[in-house]
Protein backbone atom coordinates (compact mmCIF):
# COMPACT_ATOMS: atom_id res chain seq x y z
CA UNK A 1 0.00 0.00 0.00
CA UNK A 2 1.46 3.37 -0.97
CA UNK A 3 2.30 6.14 1.46
CA UNK A 4 -0.09 9.10 1.65
CA UNK A 5 1.58 12.46 1.18
CA UNK A 6 0.99 15.88 -0.31
CA UNK A 7 2.72 19.23 -0.57
CA UNK A 8 0.92 20.40 2.55
CA UNK A 9 1.61 17.15 4.42
CA UNK A 10 4.94 15.72 3.15
CA UNK A 11 6.58 12.62 4.60
CA UNK A 12 9.84 13.04 6.45
CA UNK A 13 13.03 11.37 5.15
CA UNK A 14 13.16 8.88 7.99
CA UNK A 15 9.63 7.74 7.18
CA UNK A 16 10.46 7.19 3.52
CA UNK A 17 13.66 5.33 4.32
CA UNK A 18 11.84 3.20 6.90
CA UNK A 19 9.18 2.37 4.33
CA UNK A 20 11.76 1.47 1.66
CA UNK A 21 13.69 -0.62 4.16
CA UNK A 22 10.50 -2.44 5.11
CA UNK A 23 9.70 -3.21 1.50
CA UNK A 24 13.22 -4.53 0.84
CA UNK A 25 13.15 -6.65 3.97
CA UNK A 26 10.05 -8.38 2.68
CA UNK A 27 12.00 -9.59 -0.45
CA UNK A 28 13.75 -12.31 1.49
CA UNK A 29 16.99 -14.08 0.37
CA UNK A 30 17.59 -14.41 -3.40
CA UNK A 31 20.18 -15.93 -5.80
CA UNK A 32 21.97 -13.37 -8.00
CA UNK A 33 24.41 -14.05 -10.89
CA UNK A 34 27.03 -11.58 -12.04
CA UNK A 35 30.69 -10.82 -12.57
CA UNK A 36 32.97 -9.57 -9.81
CA UNK A 37 34.20 -6.12 -10.83
CA UNK A 38 35.93 -5.14 -7.56
CA UNK A 39 36.94 -7.06 -4.46
CA UNK A 40 38.28 -5.52 -1.23
CA UNK A 41 38.86 -7.42 2.00
CA UNK A 42 39.16 -5.54 5.32
CA UNK A 43 39.65 -7.78 8.23
CA UNK A 44 36.63 -9.96 8.82
CA UNK A 45 34.54 -8.22 6.11
CA UNK A 46 34.89 -8.18 2.30
CA UNK A 47 33.28 -5.73 -0.10
CA UNK A 48 32.48 -6.69 -3.71
CA UNK A 49 30.99 -4.95 -6.71
CA UNK A 50 28.84 -7.39 -8.67
CA UNK A 51 28.39 -6.33 -12.32
CA UNK A 52 25.86 -7.50 -14.85
CA UNK A 53 27.91 -8.95 -17.81
CA UNK A 54 25.50 -7.59 -20.44
CA UNK A 55 23.77 -4.47 -19.07
CA UNK A 56 25.57 -1.51 -17.53
CA UNK A 57 24.35 -2.21 -13.98
CA UNK A 58 26.09 -3.14 -10.74
CA UNK A 59 25.33 -3.65 -7.05
CA UNK A 60 27.42 -3.60 -3.85
CA UNK A 61 27.79 -6.91 -2.00
CA UNK A 62 28.97 -7.34 1.59
CA UNK A 63 30.04 -10.61 3.08
CA UNK A 64 32.31 -12.06 5.68
CA UNK A 65 35.77 -13.03 4.45
CA UNK A 66 35.11 -16.58 5.57
CA UNK A 67 32.33 -16.81 2.92
CA UNK A 68 34.92 -16.28 0.21
CA UNK A 69 37.36 -18.74 1.74
CA UNK A 70 34.82 -21.54 1.75
CA UNK A 71 35.57 -22.07 -2.00
CA UNK A 72 38.57 -24.15 -2.92
CA UNK A 73 39.71 -21.26 -5.11
CA UNK A 74 38.50 -17.93 -3.75
CA UNK A 75 36.80 -15.85 -6.46
CA UNK A 76 38.56 -12.79 -7.76
CA UNK A 77 37.90 -9.83 -10.02
CA UNK A 78 36.53 -10.88 -13.39
CA UNK A 79 35.08 -14.17 -12.13
CA UNK A 80 31.47 -15.03 -12.72
CA UNK A 81 29.74 -16.03 -9.52
CA UNK A 82 26.34 -16.93 -8.14
CA UNK A 83 25.57 -15.16 -4.82
CA UNK A 84 22.93 -16.18 -2.29
CA UNK A 85 22.24 -12.89 -0.50
CA UNK A 86 19.67 -10.95 1.51
CA UNK A 87 18.81 -7.47 0.17
CA UNK A 88 19.76 -4.82 2.74
CA UNK A 89 18.90 -1.15 2.96
CA UNK A 90 20.99 1.11 5.20
CA UNK A 91 18.50 3.70 6.37
CA UNK A 92 21.00 6.20 7.75
CA UNK A 93 22.58 6.82 4.33
CA UNK A 94 19.86 5.41 2.09
CA UNK A 95 22.14 2.89 0.36
CA UNK A 96 21.17 -0.49 -1.06
CA UNK A 97 23.39 -3.57 -0.90
CA UNK A 98 23.31 -7.34 -0.77
CA UNK A 99 24.54 -9.21 2.26
CA UNK A 100 25.98 -12.45 0.87
CA UNK A 101 25.55 -15.68 2.73
CA UNK A 102 27.12 -17.93 0.07
CA UNK A 103 29.21 -17.30 -3.05
CA UNK A 104 29.81 -19.94 -5.74
CA UNK A 105 31.75 -20.00 -8.95
CA UNK A 106 29.57 -20.44 -12.00
CA UNK A 107 29.97 -24.12 -13.00
CA UNK A 108 32.15 -24.86 -16.03
CA UNK A 109 29.49 -27.14 -17.49
CA UNK A 110 26.82 -24.50 -17.09
CA UNK A 111 29.11 -21.84 -18.54
CA UNK A 112 29.91 -24.01 -21.56
CA UNK A 113 26.22 -24.68 -22.08
CA UNK A 114 25.49 -20.96 -22.15
CA UNK A 115 28.34 -20.32 -24.58
CA UNK A 116 27.06 -23.13 -26.79
CA UNK A 117 23.58 -21.64 -26.79
CA UNK A 118 25.01 -18.24 -27.73
CA UNK A 119 27.10 -19.83 -30.48
CA UNK A 120 23.99 -21.49 -31.95
CA UNK A 121 22.07 -18.22 -31.84
CA UNK A 122 24.84 -16.30 -33.64
CA UNK A 123 25.29 -19.10 -36.17
CA UNK A 124 21.58 -19.01 -36.98
CA UNK A 125 21.92 -15.27 -37.61
CA UNK A 126 24.70 -15.98 -40.14
CA UNK A 127 27.53 -14.21 -38.29
CA UNK A 128 29.80 -17.24 -38.66
CA UNK A 129 28.99 -17.96 -42.33
CA UNK A 130 32.11 -18.63 -44.47
CA UNK A 131 30.88 -16.34 -47.26
CA UNK A 132 31.19 -13.38 -44.87
CA UNK A 133 34.92 -13.98 -44.44
CA UNK A 134 37.10 -11.40 -46.20
CA UNK A 135 40.56 -12.13 -47.58
CA UNK A 136 43.58 -10.50 -46.01
CA UNK A 137 45.63 -8.01 -48.06
CA UNK A 138 48.91 -9.39 -49.41
CA UNK A 139 51.04 -6.57 -47.98
CA UNK A 140 49.10 -4.32 -45.57
CA UNK A 141 50.06 -0.66 -45.34
CA UNK A 142 49.40 -0.51 -41.60
CA UNK A 143 48.46 -3.28 -39.17
CA UNK A 144 46.16 -2.45 -36.27
CA UNK A 145 46.94 -4.35 -33.06
CA UNK A 146 44.61 -4.68 -30.05
CA UNK A 147 46.37 -6.38 -27.12
CA UNK A 148 47.21 -6.08 -23.43
CA UNK A 149 49.54 -3.38 -22.15
CA UNK A 150 53.20 -4.49 -22.36
CA UNK A 151 52.03 -8.07 -22.93
CA UNK A 152 53.95 -10.95 -24.46
CA UNK A 153 51.35 -11.11 -27.21
CA UNK A 154 52.25 -7.55 -28.25
CA UNK A 155 55.97 -8.34 -28.36
CA UNK A 156 55.37 -11.53 -30.37
CA UNK A 157 53.30 -9.77 -33.02
CA UNK A 158 55.60 -6.74 -33.35
CA UNK A 159 58.89 -8.67 -33.39
CA UNK A 160 57.74 -11.37 -35.81
CA UNK A 161 56.04 -8.88 -38.08
CA UNK A 162 59.08 -6.59 -38.35
CA UNK A 163 61.42 -9.55 -38.75
CA UNK A 164 59.38 -10.84 -41.67
CA UNK A 165 58.89 -7.45 -43.32
CA UNK A 166 60.98 -4.63 -41.79
CA UNK A 167 58.99 -1.85 -43.46
CA UNK A 168 55.62 -2.83 -41.97
CA UNK A 169 53.91 -0.33 -39.66
CA UNK A 170 51.71 -1.02 -36.62
CA UNK A 171 48.98 0.94 -34.86
CA UNK A 172 48.86 -0.48 -31.32
CA UNK A 173 45.90 0.00 -28.99
CA UNK A 174 46.62 -1.38 -25.47
CA UNK A 175 43.50 -2.52 -23.61
CA UNK A 176 42.47 -4.68 -20.69
CA UNK A 177 42.22 -8.28 -21.86
CA UNK A 178 40.42 -9.71 -18.83
CA UNK A 179 38.08 -8.49 -16.16
CA UNK A 180 34.92 -6.49 -16.31
CA UNK A 181 36.45 -3.65 -18.42
CA UNK A 182 38.00 -5.91 -21.09
CA UNK A 183 35.00 -6.22 -23.38
CA UNK A 184 34.24 -2.50 -23.52
CA UNK A 185 37.87 -1.47 -24.08
CA UNK A 186 38.41 -4.05 -26.83
CA UNK A 187 35.22 -2.90 -28.63
CA UNK A 188 36.29 0.76 -28.43
CA UNK A 189 39.80 0.00 -29.74
CA UNK A 190 38.35 -2.12 -32.55
CA UNK A 191 36.04 0.65 -33.72
CA UNK A 192 38.81 3.23 -33.53
CA UNK A 193 41.16 1.16 -35.72
CA UNK A 194 38.33 0.27 -38.10
CA UNK A 195 37.79 3.98 -38.72
CA UNK A 196 41.53 4.60 -39.31
CA UNK A 197 42.05 5.21 -43.06
CA UNK A 198 45.51 3.60 -43.25
CA UNK A 199 44.78 0.43 -41.29
CA UNK A 200 44.29 -2.51 -43.69
CA UNK A 201 43.92 -5.33 -41.15
CA UNK A 202 43.25 -5.57 -37.41
CA UNK A 203 44.76 -8.18 -35.05
CA UNK A 204 43.15 -8.90 -31.67
CA UNK A 205 45.75 -10.80 -29.63
CA UNK A 206 45.96 -12.23 -26.13
CA UNK A 207 48.11 -14.86 -24.49
CA UNK A 208 46.88 -18.07 -22.98
CA UNK A 209 44.72 -18.33 -19.87
CA UNK A 210 41.84 -20.13 -18.24
CA UNK A 211 38.42 -20.26 -19.81
CA UNK A 212 37.20 -17.66 -17.32
CA UNK A 213 40.05 -15.34 -18.36
CA UNK A 214 39.06 -15.65 -22.00
CA UNK A 215 35.34 -15.05 -21.43
CA UNK A 216 35.48 -11.39 -22.60
CA UNK A 217 36.38 -12.64 -26.09
CA UNK A 218 33.18 -14.70 -26.18
CA UNK A 219 31.05 -11.74 -25.25
CA UNK A 220 28.09 -11.23 -27.57
CA UNK A 221 28.69 -7.46 -27.88
CA UNK A 222 32.30 -8.01 -29.01
CA UNK A 223 31.25 -10.70 -31.48
CA UNK A 224 28.70 -8.40 -33.08
CA UNK A 225 31.19 -5.51 -33.21
CA UNK A 226 33.69 -7.68 -35.11
CA UNK A 227 30.95 -8.79 -37.53
CA UNK A 228 30.09 -5.12 -38.23
CA UNK A 229 33.71 -4.05 -38.85
CA UNK A 230 34.64 -3.09 -42.43
CA UNK A 231 38.32 -4.00 -41.97
CA UNK A 232 39.41 -7.67 -41.96
CA UNK A 233 39.96 -8.96 -38.41
CA UNK A 234 42.41 -11.64 -37.27
CA UNK A 235 41.73 -13.43 -33.97
CA UNK A 236 44.80 -14.59 -32.02
CA UNK A 237 43.42 -15.49 -28.59
CA UNK A 238 45.17 -17.98 -26.28
CA UNK A 239 46.63 -21.18 -27.65
CA UNK A 240 45.57 -23.77 -30.22
CA UNK A 241 43.09 -25.46 -27.89
CA UNK A 242 41.39 -22.16 -26.93
CA UNK A 243 38.42 -21.35 -29.15
CA UNK A 244 36.42 -18.32 -27.98
CA UNK A 245 33.51 -17.12 -30.10
CA UNK A 246 35.76 -14.40 -31.50
CA UNK A 247 37.60 -17.10 -33.49
CA UNK A 248 34.39 -18.02 -35.29
CA UNK A 249 33.39 -14.49 -36.32
CA UNK A 250 36.87 -13.25 -37.28
CA UNK A 251 37.92 -13.36 -40.94
CA UNK A 252 41.06 -15.37 -40.09
CA UNK A 253 41.84 -17.40 -36.99
CA UNK A 254 45.43 -17.66 -35.77
CA UNK A 255 46.43 -20.24 -33.20
CA UNK A 256 48.85 -17.86 -31.41
CA UNK A 257 49.94 -14.21 -31.69
CA UNK A 258 53.10 -15.38 -33.48
CA UNK A 259 50.98 -17.24 -36.01
CA UNK A 260 48.90 -14.08 -36.49
CA UNK A 261 52.03 -12.12 -37.45
CA UNK A 262 52.93 -14.81 -39.99
CA UNK A 263 49.46 -14.73 -41.50
CA UNK A 264 49.25 -10.94 -41.72
CA UNK A 265 52.78 -9.98 -42.81
CA UNK A 266 54.53 -11.82 -45.66
CA UNK A 267 58.12 -12.98 -45.23
CA UNK A 268 60.40 -10.84 -47.35
CA UNK A 269 62.91 -13.71 -47.65
CA UNK A 270 60.22 -16.10 -48.85
CA UNK A 271 58.92 -13.54 -51.32
CA UNK A 272 62.41 -12.90 -52.71
CA UNK A 273 62.89 -16.66 -53.07
CA UNK A 274 59.56 -16.94 -54.91
CA UNK A 275 60.61 -14.09 -57.19
CA UNK A 276 63.95 -15.78 -57.84
CA UNK A 277 62.24 -19.08 -58.66
CA UNK A 278 59.76 -17.36 -60.95
CA UNK A 279 62.59 -15.48 -62.66
CA UNK A 280 64.57 -18.71 -63.16
CA UNK A 281 61.48 -20.47 -64.45
CA UNK A 282 60.82 -17.61 -66.86
CA UNK A 283 64.41 -17.76 -68.08
CA UNK A 284 64.17 -21.51 -68.63
CA UNK A 285 60.91 -21.14 -70.51
CA UNK A 286 62.28 -18.36 -72.72
CA UNK A 287 65.57 -20.19 -73.32
CA UNK A 288 63.73 -23.40 -74.14
CA UNK A 289 61.48 -21.56 -76.57
CA UNK A 290 64.45 -19.87 -78.25
CA UNK A 291 66.34 -23.18 -78.48
CA UNK A 292 63.35 -24.81 -80.14
CA UNK A 293 63.02 -21.95 -82.60
CA UNK A 294 66.75 -22.04 -83.43
CA UNK A 295 66.59 -25.81 -83.95
CA UNK A 296 63.59 -25.41 -86.20
CA UNK A 297 65.31 -22.62 -88.13
CA UNK A 298 68.48 -24.70 -88.55
CA UNK A 299 66.41 -27.60 -89.82
CA UNK A 300 64.64 -25.34 -92.29
CA UNK A 301 67.93 -23.84 -93.50
CA UNK A 302 69.48 -27.30 -93.95
CA UNK A 303 66.74 -28.43 -96.29
CA UNK A 304 67.85 -28.76 -99.94
CA UNK A 305 65.26 -26.30 -101.14
CA UNK A 306 66.93 -23.53 -99.14
CA UNK A 307 70.52 -24.83 -99.09
CA UNK A 308 70.72 -25.01 -102.94
CA UNK A 309 67.61 -23.55 -104.57
CA UNK A 310 69.06 -23.97 -108.13
CA UNK A 311 69.56 -27.68 -107.64
CA UNK A 312 66.02 -28.07 -106.45
CA UNK A 313 64.78 -26.09 -109.48
CA UNK A 314 66.80 -28.29 -111.83
CA UNK A 315 65.45 -31.40 -110.14
CA UNK A 316 61.91 -30.17 -110.57
CA UNK A 317 62.66 -29.21 -114.19
CA UNK A 318 63.96 -32.74 -114.85
CA UNK A 319 60.79 -34.14 -113.35
CA UNK A 320 58.69 -31.87 -115.58
CA UNK A 321 60.62 -32.87 -118.71
CA UNK A 322 60.42 -36.53 -117.82
CA UNK A 323 56.71 -36.21 -117.22
CA UNK A 324 56.29 -34.38 -120.54
CA UNK A 325 58.19 -37.10 -122.46
CA UNK A 326 56.26 -39.80 -120.70
CA UNK A 327 53.02 -38.04 -121.59
CA UNK A 328 54.08 -37.69 -125.23
CA UNK A 329 55.00 -41.37 -125.48
CA UNK A 330 51.81 -42.40 -123.82
CA UNK A 331 49.77 -40.12 -126.12
CA UNK A 332 51.60 -41.39 -129.25
CA UNK A 333 51.05 -45.01 -128.28
CA UNK A 334 47.41 -44.32 -127.50
CA UNK A 335 46.91 -42.54 -130.84
CA UNK A 336 48.67 -45.35 -132.76
CA UNK A 337 46.60 -47.97 -131.00
CA UNK A 338 43.42 -45.98 -131.65
CA UNK A 339 44.40 -45.58 -135.35
CA UNK A 340 44.98 -49.33 -135.67
CA UNK A 341 41.69 -50.08 -134.01
CA UNK A 342 40.00 -47.55 -136.31
CA UNK A 343 41.54 -49.19 -139.41
CA UNK A 344 40.52 -52.64 -138.23
CA UNK A 345 37.02 -51.42 -137.54
CA UNK A 346 36.88 -49.71 -140.93
CA UNK A 347 38.04 -52.91 -142.61
CA UNK A 348 35.42 -54.95 -140.76
CA UNK A 349 32.73 -52.46 -141.61
CA UNK A 350 33.87 -52.41 -145.25
CA UNK A 351 33.83 -56.19 -145.39
CA UNK A 352 30.38 -56.40 -143.86
CA UNK A 353 28.91 -53.50 -145.84
CA UNK A 354 26.24 -54.41 -148.49
CA UNK A 355 27.84 -51.84 -150.80
CA UNK A 356 30.96 -53.97 -150.93
CA UNK A 357 28.87 -56.96 -151.95
CA UNK A 358 27.18 -54.88 -154.62
CA UNK A 359 30.56 -53.68 -155.87
CA UNK A 360 31.52 -57.28 -156.60
CA UNK A 361 28.71 -57.51 -159.22
CA UNK A 362 25.65 -58.40 -157.19
CA UNK A 363 22.33 -56.56 -157.37
CA UNK A 364 19.28 -56.10 -155.14
CA UNK A 365 15.84 -56.59 -156.69
CA UNK A 366 13.07 -54.50 -155.15
CA UNK A 367 9.42 -53.86 -155.86
CA UNK A 368 8.06 -50.41 -156.34
CA UNK A 369 7.04 -50.27 -152.66
CA UNK A 370 10.67 -50.95 -151.68
CA UNK A 371 10.27 -54.56 -150.54
CA UNK A 372 13.03 -56.97 -151.55
CA UNK A 373 12.32 -59.85 -153.96
CA UNK A 374 13.90 -63.02 -152.57
CA UNK A 375 12.61 -65.57 -155.15
CA UNK A 376 11.87 -65.65 -158.90
CA UNK A 377 8.39 -66.87 -158.13
CA UNK A 378 7.45 -63.83 -156.07
CA UNK A 379 6.97 -61.22 -158.81
CA UNK A 380 4.21 -61.55 -161.37
CA UNK A 381 4.65 -61.33 -165.15
CA UNK A 382 4.45 -57.75 -166.23
CA UNK A 383 5.33 -56.39 -162.77
CA UNK A 384 7.81 -53.53 -162.73
CA UNK A 385 10.93 -54.17 -160.60
CA UNK A 386 13.90 -52.04 -159.60
CA UNK A 387 17.43 -53.42 -159.72
CA UNK A 388 19.91 -51.71 -157.36
CA UNK A 389 23.66 -51.84 -158.12
CA UNK A 390 26.63 -50.46 -156.24
CA UNK A 391 26.52 -46.98 -157.80
CA UNK A 392 23.26 -46.85 -159.78
CA UNK A 393 20.16 -48.85 -160.64
CA UNK A 394 17.58 -49.56 -163.33
CA UNK A 395 13.93 -50.51 -163.71
CA UNK A 396 12.85 -53.73 -165.48
CA UNK A 397 9.56 -55.41 -166.35
CA UNK A 398 9.07 -59.17 -165.81
CA UNK A 399 8.35 -60.92 -169.13
CA UNK A 400 8.72 -64.50 -167.98
CA UNK A 401 9.73 -66.54 -164.94
CA UNK A 402 12.25 -69.39 -165.06
CA UNK A 403 11.92 -72.11 -162.47
CA UNK A 404 14.02 -75.26 -161.89
CA UNK A 405 11.33 -77.28 -163.72
CA UNK A 406 11.52 -75.20 -166.86
CA UNK A 407 9.98 -72.07 -168.34
CA UNK A 408 6.73 -70.92 -166.93
CA UNK A 409 3.32 -71.09 -168.49
CA UNK A 410 3.67 -67.77 -170.10
CA UNK A 411 7.06 -68.78 -171.55
CA UNK A 412 5.64 -71.93 -173.26
CA UNK A 413 3.13 -70.00 -175.34
CA UNK A 414 4.77 -69.87 -178.75
CA UNK A 415 1.96 -68.12 -180.53
CA UNK A 416 2.69 -65.04 -178.42
CA UNK A 417 5.74 -63.11 -179.42
CA UNK A 418 7.71 -62.15 -176.37
CA UNK A 419 8.34 -58.49 -175.73
CA UNK A 420 10.89 -56.98 -173.40
CA UNK A 421 11.08 -53.39 -172.18
CA UNK A 422 13.46 -51.86 -169.67
CA UNK A 423 14.19 -48.40 -168.26
CA UNK A 424 17.59 -47.69 -166.75
CA UNK A 425 18.11 -45.02 -164.07
CA UNK A 426 21.72 -44.34 -163.34
CA UNK A 427 22.55 -43.30 -159.80
CA UNK A 428 18.88 -43.51 -158.81
CA UNK A 429 18.11 -40.29 -160.75
CA UNK A 430 14.94 -41.66 -162.27
CA UNK A 431 16.14 -41.70 -165.92
CA UNK A 432 14.84 -44.79 -167.75
CA UNK A 433 15.47 -46.63 -171.08
CA UNK A 434 13.01 -48.83 -172.94
CA UNK A 435 12.95 -50.83 -176.20
CA UNK A 436 11.62 -53.87 -178.05
CA UNK A 437 13.50 -57.06 -178.91
CA UNK A 438 13.47 -58.00 -182.65
CA UNK A 439 13.52 -61.66 -181.84
CA UNK A 440 12.84 -63.74 -178.80
CA UNK A 441 16.56 -64.70 -178.61
CA UNK A 442 17.76 -61.10 -178.40
CA UNK A 443 18.52 -59.82 -174.89
CA UNK A 444 17.68 -56.32 -173.63
CA UNK A 445 20.15 -54.14 -171.84
CA UNK A 446 18.42 -54.85 -168.53
CA UNK A 447 18.50 -58.57 -169.20
CA UNK A 448 22.22 -58.45 -169.97
CA UNK A 449 22.98 -56.71 -166.68
CA UNK A 450 20.73 -59.10 -164.80
CA UNK A 451 22.53 -62.05 -166.41
CA UNK A 452 25.89 -60.58 -165.36
CA UNK A 453 24.76 -60.44 -161.73
CA UNK A 454 23.27 -63.92 -161.35
CA UNK A 455 25.81 -64.85 -158.64
CA UNK A 456 24.34 -65.73 -155.34
CA UNK A 457 24.81 -63.36 -152.41
CA UNK A 458 24.28 -65.75 -149.52
CA UNK A 459 27.27 -67.99 -148.62
CA UNK A 460 27.26 -71.63 -149.58
CA UNK A 461 27.49 -74.62 -147.40
CA UNK A 462 31.30 -74.36 -147.19
CA UNK A 463 31.16 -70.79 -145.89
CA UNK A 464 32.16 -69.11 -149.25
CA UNK A 465 30.05 -66.94 -151.45
CA UNK A 466 28.79 -69.05 -154.38
CA UNK A 467 26.46 -68.57 -157.31
CA UNK A 468 22.72 -68.74 -156.94
CA UNK A 469 20.49 -71.56 -158.23
CA UNK A 470 20.06 -69.96 -161.62
CA UNK A 471 23.77 -69.19 -162.17
CA UNK A 472 24.07 -71.49 -165.21
CA UNK A 473 21.04 -70.19 -167.19
CA UNK A 474 21.25 -67.45 -169.74
CA UNK A 475 17.58 -66.59 -170.02
CA UNK A 476 17.40 -62.90 -170.87
CA UNK A 477 14.24 -62.21 -168.92
CA UNK A 478 15.22 -64.06 -165.66
CA UNK A 479 15.84 -61.89 -162.53
CA UNK A 480 17.33 -63.05 -159.22
CA UNK A 481 17.34 -61.62 -155.65
CA UNK A 482 20.95 -61.16 -154.58
CA UNK A 483 20.87 -59.59 -151.07
CA UNK A 484 19.01 -57.06 -148.92
CA UNK A 485 20.60 -53.69 -148.22
CA UNK A 486 21.03 -52.28 -144.79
Amino acid sequence: MGMESSAEAPQPVRAVLQAVGGWIDRLGAIWVEGQIAELNSRGRMSYLTLRDPIANASVRVLCETSVLRRQGTPPGPGDRVVVHAKPDFYQLKGTFSLRAREIRHVGIGELLARLEQLRRTLTAEGLFAPERKRPLPFLPNTVGLVCGRDSAAERDVLENGRRRWPAVRFEVRPVAVQGDRATREVIDALRELDAHPEVDVIVIARGGGSMEDLLPFSDEALVRAVAEAATPVVSAIGHEQDTPLLDHVADVRASTPTDAAKKVVPDVGEQLEIIRQLRDRGRRVIKGGLDREFTWLSGIRSRPVLADPVRETERLMDQVLEARDRARRSLTISLDRAADELRHTEARLHALSPATTLARGYAIVQREDGSVVRSATEPAVGESLRLRFAEDGLTATVDSVDTPDGPGEEGRTEAREPRTSARATKGGSGKAASGKASTPKKKTTAAKKAAASKKAVEPGADGTEGEGPGAGTDDDTTTENITEGE
